[in-house]
């Protein structure tokens, strides 16, 4: 069974840091960020509840979370990528050839994490 990947992202991440990598642990930590903010937008439940069926007690401020499928998780991920390869355009376009640099190797990185979701390319 191949790993999610999440799970991908968050094992490079200790590697990267052990590495000093500082635009591979931005990318990364970027992108599993993404990941947690479209988990933590979950649909609202019943917001006319009276105040006496209110939930009490541990736990009970707490926003229910959003399940991602690994599509889900593929698709933020590719998103994340779109977002680089515009502002790295952009960053060309101005003469900034360091910041498009940097981008493009962020790029690199994730690509590299969903081509061995995708399977063997030709």
């Amino acid at each position: 069974m191949s790993v999610p990947l999440r799970q991908r992202l968050r094992d490079a991440l200790p590697a990267a840091m052990k590495a000093r990598d500082r635009v591979v642990v931005s990318a990364l930590r970027a992108t599993l960020a993404a990941i947690e903010n479209a988990e933590a937008t979950a649909p609202a439940t019943d917001r006319g509840m009276a105040i006496e069926r209110s939930p009490v007690g541990v736990g009970a401020a707490e926003a229910q979370r959003r399940v991602l499928t690994e599509a889900d998780v593929e698709r933020i991920v590719r998103a994340e990528l779109a977002e680089r390869e515009a502002a790295a355009r952009d960053y060309e376009r101005a003469g900034h050839d360091d910041r498009a640099e940097r981008l493009r190797t962020e790029i690199r990185v994730l690509d590299e994490h969903l081509r061995s979701t995708d399977g063997p390319r030709t």
